[in-house]
């Protein structure tokens, strides 16, 4: 970035923060809620479960939920959700809203610059149980640009705001209490995105969002959903995809009637090369994620967290960790014992990856551990009853009294 358009950065933000310092001196409107889900990427994850069923207890609730999106994905997400309130992020009436919100409900971090009313109740949803180590329990921080000091103090900052944080399990609100420094009212709810896992686990659903997905009703699906290698970087904001197995040993084996869907973090979705099996494997970094789970037969990770959300419906797993002593001890460290404690195989290479995999086409997908998965089960989605969203309404006291 050349030093007239850093200069010309900085002017702008100072500008906004002199307008965000005047208007949060106003009052709040009654009943508006500013929702967020990863600082504006779309209507997703648990902010989108809140905001459905607030829609669904008194629909003219609408005109005081608005949704804060980034100018990049603007166009595509108001064709998408044209009944929504969709606001260009740093727009003026976006600065107008989030100034004079009654609530905040987003799943990521604010800027701790940007200063909320002080009547605004920030509801954080957070975006997952976790495995690796968070905020202040990490030894390092591998981000290009960041520096660990830096980082950690913007963090337990920005928790400091929060009035709520939900909770998905017992061992989740322990570690963010820690991690985060968090000393407010945590909601203990399960996560509202999981609800329709508990509410649409139907063949029927399935069907139809099979259809919807991957263009048929009928196919099984094996997903492989790898976590973020936050440290695999080309440049800032572009990052490698590496398979660690051939697609075409993998397509061999997998039956026709068997679609693969890759799972990939958004910023390497572009990376993946997936030529002369178009017809049968799906890149979808997009969909609702528990549109995904509800249609996969089988869960193929290695540390992501989707693990937890995924024991909802009792499906087999697999854990493809080919990198596992660098990621469990140089970059990130693991919570628990990554070796005892998840619910189904580990496999580090792509000979054992496919051997598993043959072995689980044999049962039809259906082989599970009881013992080894309820263990886990009880542990991490006892909370989710389907209806964590519900909850989190009723908890945080939303009245839509207009003002």
């Amino acid at each position: 970035m050349s030093s007239l358009k850093k200069q010309l950065k900085i002017i702008i933000r100072y500008v906004l923060i002199v307008i965000n310092d005047i208007l949060t001196l106003l009052p709040i409107k009654k009943g508006v809620v500013l929702f967020e889900s990863f600082n504006g990427k779309g209507l997703t994850d648990n902010p989108k479960a809140i905001y459905d069923q607030l829609l669904e207890m008194d629909n003219q609730t609408a005109k005081l939920l608005y949704w804060g999106i980034k100018g990049q994905f603007f166009d595509e997400i108001v064709q998408q959700y044209p009944n929504a309130q969709i606001l260009k992020r740093w727009s003026l009436k976006w600065i107008w809203i989030s100034a004079r919100a009654n609530y905040w409900i987003f799943n990521s971090r604010m800027p701790t610059w940007w200063k909320k009313n002080r009547n605004t109740k920030y509801v954080q949803t957070w975006h997952g149980t976790p495995l690796k180590h968070l905020a202040t329990d990490m030894d390092q921080v591998k981000l290009p640009g960041s520096a660990r000091e830096k980082y950690l103090k913007e963090f337990v900052s920005e928790a400091k705001r929060w009035d709520y944080l939900v909770a998905a399990n017992q061992y989740s609100e322990d570690i963010f209490k820690r991690a985060f420094r968090f000393r407010n009212q945590f909601l203990e709810t399960g996560y509202p995105r999981n609800d329709i896992l508990v509410q649409k686990n139907q063949p029927t659903e399935i069907k139809a969002l099979k259809q919807k997905i991957i263009g048929n009703g009928e196919k099984r699906v094996v997903t492989y959903a790898p976590t973020w290698r936050e440290d695999d970087f080309i440049s800032v904001g572009h990052y490698h995809f590496r398979w660690h197995f051939s697609l075409k040993k993998m397509m061999g084996l997998l039956p026709e009637d068997v679609m693969l869907l890759i799972r990939p973090h958004y910023l390497v979705t572009d990376r993946i090369d997936i030529k002369g099996f178009e017809d049968r494997v799906v890149i979808d970094s997009t969909t609702d994620m528990n549109e995904i789970y509800l249609i996969t037969d089988l869960m193929v990770t290695d540390y992501s967290s989707v693990m937890f959300d995924f024991a909802i419906l009792k499906r087999p797993m697999l854990f493809f960790a080919y990198d596992l002593e660098y990621y469990r001890d140089d970059l990130r460290g693991f919570y628990f014992d990554y070796y005892t404690e998840l619910p189904g195989p580990i496999v580090t290479d792509e000979t054992h990856l496919l051997a598993e995999i043959d072995q689980l086409l044999q049962n039809n997908f259906a082989e599970l551990d009881p013992e080894r998965f309820n263990k886990f089960a009880k542990r991490f989605v006892s909370w989710e009853r389907g209806t964590a969203a519900q909850q989190v309404i009723e908890k945080i006291n939303y009245r839509r009294d207009e003002k």
